[in-house]
């Protein structure tokens, strides 16, 4: 037990199991899917970066989501397989705190990225004669600044507040990562209801973001429809279904590991949703764009 947050040097993070054999088996595990993500991510930024053709506004936009990506995944992977490597929980209070804010930084820009995202294919299908002029080069720059902007401030409020409730419940966090739920029930005042109204606040932004999403591509739908041919509604269609993909993922995970009821919760399953949002979607994004993206596949 500590007394307060000032004591506390270190947290102590989740481990996956105690078994020696198995730690190592989810060591290696971890590396595969780190560098599956690195190759697959770090080639899409490579091929839009390197080929003139796609140097377009969704591939740029696909390059952000891709750096974004490999941010998340590195903010958690690699501390989960040095713990599991070397049989060690242990996280410094510094360490836990950067590690949070980058994991909300990176989340939370992906989020307004895929928005941005969803907003580029709306104008493409059903404003086509106005695309060039609606997403322009400077358009883009300012869209996925404020992507990472939005992602930026959000993360210094959410860490700034954590870090700073009194911590009294001791240092176990039933997490492998810094989370904010987690902090916040090893607090022992009334101050981690700060915090909770600032979540619902990014909760609302987060809707906010989702009913924009819906919208979208509510109208995509009705546009695609109404075109005469079955191959230009295929064609229109296909530029969609990666981004809709990516979004169902990253939407899908998030909502069934914050919004599960308390029932069904467990440590065990909090261990296998969080893993399913924070490192599932960063390795299987690249995966999903170049599948059917035949520009990309050649580029690559």
């Amino acid at each position: 037990q500590m007394s307060n947050s000032s004591s506390i040097t270190q947290f102590l993070l989740l481990a996956f199991t105690d078994t020696r054999e198995l730690q190592l088996l989810h060591f290696w595990l971890f590396l595969g899917i780190y560098l599956a993500a690195l190759l697959g991510n770090g080639l899409i930024i490579t091929a839009v970066a390197c080929d003139n053709r796609l140097h377009t506004p969704m591939y740029f936009f696909l390059l952000n989501l891709s750096v974004l990506d490999l941010g998340s995944i590195s903010t958690t992977l690699p501390k989960a397989m040095a713990n599991s490597l070397w049989d060690n929980r242990a996280i410094s209070y510094p360490g836990c705190a950067a590690q949070l804010f980058l994991l909300v930084f990176f989340m939370s820009a992906e989020l307004c990225l895929l928005t941005v995202m969803a907003y580029d294919r709306y104008v493409a299908i059903c404003k086509p004669l106005h695309y060039g002029t609606l997403l322009g080069s400077r358009a883009c720059v300012h869209m996925a600044a404020a992507a990472w902007g939005s992602g930026f401030l959000h993360a210094v409020l959410h860490t700034a507040n954590t870090f700073s409730i009194p911590i009294c419940k001791g240092n176990a966090l039933e997490q492998f990562f810094c989370e904010i739920p987690q902090i916040l029930k090893l607090s022992c005042s009334d101050s981690y209801l700060r915090e909770v109204g600032l979540l619902v606040v990014s909760v609302c932004l987060a809707l906010g973001c989702f009913v924009f999403l819906v919208v979208s591509y509510v109208q995509i739908l009705r546009a695609v429809l109404r075109i005469p041919s079955e191959q230009g509604r295929h064609k229109a269609f296909s530029t969609c279904v990666p981004h809709l993909a990516v979004v169902s993922v990253y939407v899908s995970t998030g909502m069934f590991a914050y919004l599960k009821p308390p029932s069904i919760s467990s440590p065990v399953l909090n261990l296998v949703v969080s893993f399913l949002y924070s490192v599932v979607p960063p390795a299987v994004n690249p995966l999903i764009y170049s599948m059917r993206n035949q520009e990309l596949k050649d580029a690559l």
